[in-house]
């Protein structure tokens, strides 16, 4: 009798431990479903989008959202492939996201065209209404929020004219169809007459096309502003190449693009972006907003960067006075 309750007593300890087992292994699970899932897509890889991605997921880490700890974090990239972009974001959509993000207008708008309920950030699209994004700045009215770049380009023409105040016609060069630069070459047609200055286009189609199209230009500027364009800033490097052979500045809208050999501009800080995406981010994931009644947020101020050493390599002399300002409120790159 004494060995029956022994077996009897041992059966009901290991069922209530594999009961307590159990209980725990499913409460595991259901923790690690409960975890927000956030897809985010990047039209493709080129430093100002690489910024503004990193700057998006450091900012979620910091809000809470770890990927792997406290998020479940799905970073694509569709390196320029339109077809890449549909496909991305259809996979994405399929992991029944809390939230995606898209950095870039193409992104942007592959996520927009396959959620149409699911929030959606924008991550730094200098004109989303253009872009089909939204209705209104103010009043998005559906599932998309998000962060507007909006180039600085009177300031940049300004600054143009102070370091090349002997030019007439300034090179621009950019991509056919591309809504971001297009905005901005309609901004300069009413900027550049007030510089004394007159804007001379050419575009490209893809990346393929920068090498021939550049060497051509350069022949007949002494100066070259690029607006936002991805493709150009993807291949920023064989343009970089050209242009000092011809011994021609260029003047960029971004940082990271004087870091890759741009002489100078006043652009908006790309990681800083990124971290205002994953702020707003994680205000829609806590219900601290709705994208249907957050505003677009507008960021335009930016900082001056300027490159010594190509301005040494093409033999410009950069004014003391913005050698200054770049030290103590920007950046000087030597």
């Amino acid at each position: 009798m004494k060995r029956l309750y022994a077996s009897i007593l041992i059966i009901l300890i290991f069922l209530g431990v594999a009961g307590f087992s159990f209980k725990a292994k499913t409460a595991g699970q259901t923790q690690a479903k409960q975890l927000p899932t956030i897809g985010i897509l990047q039209t493709l890889s080129q430093p100002a989008l690489d910024d503004i991605t990193k700057g998006t997921i450091d900012q979620l880490a910091k809000r809470g959202y770890q990927d792997g700890k406290t998020a479940h974090i799905t970073v694509l990239n569709a390196q320029g492939d339109q077809s890449n972009l549909k496909s991305m974001a259809e996979k994405l959509n399929t992991k029944n996201p809390d939230l995606t993000i898209g950095v870039a207008t193409p992104a942007a708008q592959s996520l927009a065209n396959i959620q149409k309920s699911t929030p959606m950030i924008m991550g730094a699209i200098t004109d989303p209404v253009s872009a089909g994004l939204v209705k209104d700045l103010a009043h998005p009215g559906a599932n998309i929020t998000g962060i507007s770049n909006r180039n600085p380009t009177n300031a940049q023409i300004a600054l143009v004219h102070k370091i090349m105040p002997n030019v007439k016609t300034l090179g621009v060069i950019y991509t056919a169809g591309s809504v971001s630069s297009q905005t901005t070459v309609d901004q300069l047609k009413t900027i550049a007459p007030k510089y004394g200055l007159t804007i001379k286009p050419y575009t490209i189609s893809t990346t393929n096309d920068l090498d021939q199209v550049s060497q051509q230009m350069l022949k007949e500027v002494k100066a070259v502003y690029i607006p936002q364009d991805n493709n150009v800033a993807s291949a920023m490097k064989t343009l970089v190449k050209n242009a000092n052979i011809a011994r021609v500045p260029l003047f960029p809208p971004a940082g990271t693009m004087v870091h890759d050999g741009g002489l100078a501009t006043i652009g908006v800080n790309q990681y800083k972006l990124g971290v205002a995406t994953g702020n707003m981010a994680a205000d829609v994931l806590e219900d601290k907003a709705k994208p249907a009644t957050t505003p677009v947020k507008v960021i335009d101020k930016g900082e001056l960067v300027l490159n010594l050493k190509a301005a040494k390599q093409l033999g410009i002399q950069i004014p003391e006075n913005l050698i200054h300002e770049a030290q103590t409120k920007g950046e000087l790159i030597k």
